[in-house]
């Protein structure tokens, strides 16, 4: 038999080609003839456009096309909410609304016809804070939405006044999230190519190839579909950021105008303004329980910031609302949502989709609870997390669940019970916990054909032995191709070495909704297994003709058809598929389970569900408020783990990225305008920053990954930031973080309040 792949510590399959600078990234991207695209910007959060001339911009040599409001259609689009159109129609809604733009010959000369388009604005009062949005006589966003709200709910789950009458002791409440930008190092970019016949091919930075040409690119250029042939470019990081990608829409329009190549690749000025970074959003919590510890109610009201489009926003502020309560089982519960247009930047998805504000504000709660209730916080989750088997309030199906070993894993790691006992000056543990979905058919269904969230495989091996898979997923260097080479080298026996997986491709690949709800290893995953398990068929049937032994007394072993009970006789894979005389190949399709939810929200919205914890250890300077972190602990349940090397990098990677995001990020609109427009003012966390980080995975093998495994790189970034907060309560005595970042002069604030009181 073959050495066991699945479980081992794995380089990824394109290490190499990596680490020698020979990966093609946009940037590198070469289209002979290339025109440089550039986007005309709003200056302003809110105005109305009073007139647009873009004759002198036209008439400069070079330029060879100029497109605004005056020469392209309304058409709006957005995947949750249509509310976006290519350009700005009758007024600009953020700072960095695009205009118009333009295709020439250079960036200098693209750059001097933005400069020669003359717009006549109409300065408007904005709506730069939600709350304000929300007052009678606010500033309106758009038209349609009823002062300012673009979504909103109010659900009602068990018997939620009565939890609360009857409650032994209640706790409130209130925190606060910040705008965060995703901070990848490669900036966004796509680049178009208009051919003669009415087809456009696109290159991108793209989290999903088939979902720009469906909610962007055909409806607002009135072409099918199928006439855009889309190829991702290895993206330089993505982390949700480069799924609806609006540069996508702009090369290819720019294009067909030019009808020559064209290049648009934004600049980190304008990537940090106008691409779609993690939703603030503000949650009031109350809480009812019982002295013993048990969970009564909940009540939450979330108020989060839209910024002026949807896209993915009401989905992830669904997310926001409802995922914690299915961490722990919950009889009661009662959620109140308003989404609110404002003229700021749109806010949309990054890793975790709302659980990194919803689990910092509810883990952040529940060691208020349990200082109040006189329980230690680690037993107060330990006596209240939902376990396999269960039905959740939300409807929600747990099949597999580790949640509670990981726990008592970090628990045990950092010295918990020592530690707590000797915390309180300056010193201090924390911890918390999250649930993610694995797949979240809840809303990607709406996104793909027939209401179906599928991923489908196709697994060629040729006459050189060689093994390519073909996936209309995407990997965004987080080693999804890898993971899917891994599962098909398992299942044909032939080494990972032979295989390659190219770039997806719409021209040619099959379907795929592409990298986000951690779906790539429990969807792709099922699919390449089930490609692969059809494409070992059909070799052995192939060997069977070849070498006259029937195909059940055939096994493959590192790359060799062998007999069974005769080990004199073998064939090379390669040898097997040239007297087959052609490509021999497999194919697989795997859809999601789960529900497609209606206004209610109720059902199990996933296939399944992954868990952790992480416990922090702090120091804080009680005279100046810094914080510094000195180990983290994790324990993680993400099924089966494929790859024992890229999943330790998840997870640290997870870690230092939740870190960064709660003590050092933020671009911090003032009046609507974003401060914070490079990585000198934008801080993100580097090296020098990163604490010890220890972890260990719990393998809940679940029923429906592929070997049982199941979703990781959520999971890894939702609880670090509620850790830490939970571990500077701890070190102060009580200094509470209610607002993100966790800057020294909220530390202080916080340590002032406690001294105040007590």
């Amino acid at each position: 038999m073959s050495e066991r792949i699945i479980g081992r510590p794995m380089p990824i399959i394109d290490a190499v080609e990596k680490v020698s600078g020979a990966t093609v990234f946009i940037n590198d991207l070469e289209l002979p003839g290339a025109l440089v695209g550039k986007a005309l910007r709003s200056p302003h959060p809110h105005a109305r456009i009073l007139n647009i001339d873009t004759s002198r911009a036209e008439r400069l040599p070079g330029v060879a096309a100029v497109l605004s409001r005056n020469n392209t259609p309304e058409a709006p689009f957005g995947i949750n909410i249509k509310d976006e159109a290519a350009f700005c129609r009758e007024k600009v809604r953020y700072e960095g609304d695009e205009v118009a733009a333009v295709a020439a010959v250079d960036e200098d000369t693209a750059r001097e016809a933005l400069s020669l388009i003359e717009v006549e604005y109409e300065v408007l009062p904005s709506a730069t804070d939600p709350f304000a949005a929300l007052e009678e006589g606010a500033p309106i966003v758009h038209d349609y939405a009823s002062g300012n709200i673009a979504n909103q709910f109010h659900i009602k789950r068990g018997e939620i006044d009565e939890a609360f009458k009857n409650a032994e002791a209640v706790f409130s409440d209130d925190f606060h999230t910040h705008f965060a930008h995703q901070a990848y190092i490669e900036p966004t970019g796509c680049a178009a190519r208009w051919h003669p016949d009415g087809r456009i091919s696109l290159w991108g930075c793209l989290q999903s190839v088939f979902l720009i040409p469906t909610f962007m690119l055909s409806p607002v250029m009135g072409m099918p579909a199928g006439k855009f042939r889309v190829t991702q470019t290895k993206p330089g990081g993505a982390f949700g950021g480069k799924l609806d990608v609006k540069a996508a829409l702009m090369a290819a329009m720019l294009s067909r105008a030019a009808q020559k190549p064209v290049r648009f690749i934004l600049s980190l000025e304008e990537d940090l303004v106008s691409m779609r970074p993690r939703m603030p959003v503000h949650i009031s919590l109350e809480s009812a329980w019982n002295k013993n510890g048990a969970l009564a109610g909940k009540r939450v009201k979330i108020v989060a910031e839209n910024g002026a489009y949807c896209s993915l926003s009401p989905a992830i502020m669904s997310s926001i609302a409802l995922r914690t309560d299915n961490l722990y089982k919950t009889p009661a519960a009662e959620i109140e949502g308003k989404l609110v247009y404002t003229n700021v930047i749109p806010s949309g998805q990054m890793r975790g989709f709302g659980n990194v504000q919803a689990t910092y504000s509810w883990e952040s709660h529940l060691d208020n609870v349990a200082d109040g209730l006189g329980i230690d916080p680690a037993e107060l989750r330990l006596k209240n997390y939902v376990e396999t088997g269960d039905l959740t309030i939300h409807g929600w199906k747990i099949e597999s669940c580790a949640v509670a070993d990981a726990t008592r894993y970090v628990v045990d790691k950092i010295d918990w019970k020592a530690k707590r006992e000797q915390g309180g000056k300056g010193r201090g543990v924390g911890l918390a916990s999250c649930i993610h979905v694995t797949g979240n058919k809840g809303f990607s269904a709406a996104l793909g054909p027939d209401g179906t969230d599928p991923s489908s495989g196709v697994v060629r091996i040729d006459e050189e032995g060689q093994v390519e898979i073909w996936s209309g997923e995407s990997d965004l260097g987080q080693g999804a191709t890898s993971v899917m080479a891994y599962i098909a080298s398992e299942v044909l026996g032939i080494p990972v070495a032979r295989f390659k997986v190219p770039p997806t491709d719409t021209g040619y690949m099959p379907y795929g909704l592409g990298a986000f709800a951690s779906r790539i290893t429990l969807l792709a995953g099922n699919a390449v297994k089930l490609a692969a398990e059809d494409a070992r068929k059909n070799l052995l049937e192939a060997a069977a003709e070849a070498m006259e032994i029937p195909a059940s007394d055939l096994e493959i072993v590192e790359g060799e058809v062998m007999a069974k009970s005769l080990s004199d006789r073998s064939m090379p894979v390669g040898e097997v598929v040239r007297k087959a005389g052609s490509i021999i190949e497999g194919s697989g399709k795997w859809l999601a389970g789960g529900d497609v939810l209606d206004d209610q929200k109720y059902g199990n919205p996933s296939t399944t569900y992954s868990f952790s914890t992480h416990a922090a250890e702090v120091d804080v300077d009680m005279e100046t408020g810094v914080v510094t972190v000195l180990q983290i602990c994790a324990g993680h349940d993400p099924g089966r783990v494929i790859n024992r090397l890229g999943a330790e990098g998840q997870v640290e990677g997870g870690v230092v990225q939740g870190m960064s995001y709660s003590m050092m990020e933020g671009l911090a609109p003032d009046a609507g305008h974003v401060r914070g427009r490079n990585f000198h003012d934008y801080l993100i966390a580097t090296s020098m920053d990163i604490p010890p980080v220890e972890h260990e995975f719990f393998e809940s093998m679940d029923p429906h990954g592929p070997y049982g495994a199941k979703g990781l790189a959520e999971v890894a970034i939702n609880p670090i930031t509620a850790a830490i907060c939970n571990a500077i309560y701890h070190a102060t005595g009580g200094a509470r973080i209610h607002s993100l970042p966790i800057s020294p002069e909220r530390v202080l604030e916080a340590i002032d309040e406690v001294r105040a009181g007590s």
